[in-house]
């Protein structure tokens, strides 16, 4: 992950767009491509027969550890410098839990749990809510976090049957990369543009 640049955007910020213009933000876990790889062979056997739920690109797997929403581009930087601190922790050891329907009463999207044996995950999103929140680009959410990858979107007009769904295969994983990312909408759902990355463990 850069640190922030004197006088000024960076590259990143530069290619985001004008410096009034907003962008949509969060701080998320890059899976491992082993990781992501075994939730796609999983869901290609349970979920193409649910109708109106959209497939999450094998891309775009993701764990979202802080969102920030709306902000500024002149403070892509800022934001990235504030991330730096994480890079003390260690790689989070997590592993592939049971499936999901978010939230409880009127699901909108299918997930899968994680599983933080050692609360390393949970510690990192504690450190970078405290750092985000001190520079006011976040604020920190009442309820526990949650660790979790969605893994299929439901449309708004879109109901889905909600249906029990097994449990993926018991995999586990290290994540070791926190990026921050920018989320641009489209017709087929949103592409998450990776910003700044810095690698868990190298402080």
């Amino acid at each position: 992950m850069s640190a922030e640049p004197r006088g000024g955007v960076s590259e990143a910020g530069r290619r985001l767009g004008r410096s009034t213009e907003r962008a949509r933000l969060f701080v998320g876990l890059e899976l491992p491509a082993i990781a992501g790889e075994a939730l796609v062979r999983w869901r290609a056997n349970h979920l193409r027969q649910l109708d109106g739920a959209r497939l999450v690109e094998p891309e775009a797997l993701h764990v979202t550890v802080c969102f920030l929403g709306q902000q500024e581009v002149t403070e892509v930087d800022r934001i990235a410098t504030a991330c730096l601190g994480v890079r003390v922790l260690p790689e989070a050891e997590l592993a592939i839990g049971t499936p999901v329907w978010l939230p409880a009463r009127h699901p909108r999207v299918i997930a899968v749990e994680l599983t933080d044996s050692h609360n390393a995950l949970s510690e990192i999103h504690t450190a970078l809510s405290q750092a985000l929140h001190g520079g006011g680009w976040y604020q920190p959410e009442s309820r526990p976090f949650y660790p979790h990858v969605t893994i299929a979107r439901i449309g708004k007009r879109e109901r889905v049957g909600r249906v029990a769904l097994p449990a993926p295969s018991p995999f586990a994983f290290r994540g070791s990369m926190i990026t921050l990312f920018r989320s641009r909408p489209g017709a087929g759902g949103a592409r998450y543009e990776p910003l700044h990355r810095l690698a868990l463990g190298t402080g």
